[in-house]
């Protein structure tokens, strides 16, 4: 068995503005850093938490409970630590927890001697997030994982297939220093839709997947559009709407909220327009005096990787 396991898990844009809670694609970075070492004592035990205020208690910690997950799956008790080093934001919407339960999920399987597949840990991080919003879903855990841009067809079977992403394809993100709980924008969400609305998120998310698929340009400048989540979501997060012109005016192909907010992303065809866009972003959260991050990245095609 190794000892001294060192993974980085990226951060996720998920939903990608019409696939509400079934696409996600990963970051280059930031990330999330997950250490595993083996001890002399039985069992699992979380030693050490640095990056943000989390429970050292397995059965509370997302990247604890899957670790705890895959270790009664494979019948063992062998002695294990981990440190979790959180290096992205809470509440950011860049997937913090999945990064987490999908680090956890990698280095757990590593220090095993990798008897899974990385899908066949991804149900094990899935339940790992799911104790930090209280959601079974898979949009950022999968992303995260497996790298790339990830269509969950069915979240209950964890039914998943990779999209294919163009080569030229970039994407900024503007992280404002607000935060925004998951679980909280979820509450905020209507039960109920109107046909007219499916529809047209049916067809846009079939458009934007065919339109990557072909590098299609057009086809996913003409599909990147929420009619149902944004439109319910965008008060929570200051200036959204002067960012999202300020990244439409400047050629992206579409910008909406990443994940439950309060970041927003933006795909471009090319990495000029990209950083372009990510000044623009600075700028205006800086004349309304609120700090923001920008992040310019491909898409992380890796995903959860050993370091």
């Amino acid at each position: 068995m190794a000892v001294g396991i060192k993974v980085f898990a990226p951060a996720s844009v998920a939903n990608v503005a019409c696939g509400f809670d079934v696409l996600g694609f990963a970051l280059e970075g930031p990330g999330d850093e997950i250490i595993i070492t083996k001890t002399n004592r039985k069992g699992f035990k979380i030693t050490k938490i640095t990056g943000g205020k989390l429970p050292y208690d397995p059965e509370k910690n997302t990247a604890g409970f899957t670790a705890l997950k895959i270790m009664e799956h494979l019948e063992t008790d062998i002695g294990l630590e981990m440190e979790i080093h959180k290096k992205m934001p809470f509440g950011s919407g860049l997937g913090s927890s999945a990064a987490s339960a999908a680090g956890a999920a990698l280095a757990i399987n590593i220090a095993l001697g990798e008897p899974l597949t990385k899908a066949e840990l991804l149900p094990f991080a899935v339940l790992g997030e799911q104790i930090a919003d209280g959601a079974y879903h898979a949009d950022n855990v999968a992303p995260s994982l497996l790298g790339g841009m990830i269509l969950i067809r069915d979240t209950k079977s964890l039914d998943f297939h990779k999209i294919y992403v163009p080569d030229g394809l970039h994407v900024v993100v503007v992280h404002p220093h607000i935060e925004i709980l998951t679980k909280d924008s979820r509450g905020i969400l209507k039960k109920e839709i109107l046909l007219s609305q499916h529809i047209k998120q049916s067809a846009n998310l079939a458009g934007l997947i065919l339109g990557m698929q072909t590098s299609n340009y057009e086809l996913i400048k003409n599909s990147l559009q929420d009619d149902i989540i944004e439109p319910q979501r965008a008060h929570l997060i200051p200036h959204f709407y002067k960012i999202k012109e300020a990244a439409l005016s400047q050629g992206a192909l579409g910008c909406s909220i990443s994940g439950a907010g309060p970041s927003i992303f933006a795909l471009c065809d090319n990495s000029f327009i990209a950083e372009n866009i990510g000044n623009s972003f600075k700028k205006i959260f800086s004349e309304n005096r609120i700090g923001s991050d920008i992040i310019l990245s491909r898409i992380n095609q890796e995903g959860t990787r050993l370091i």
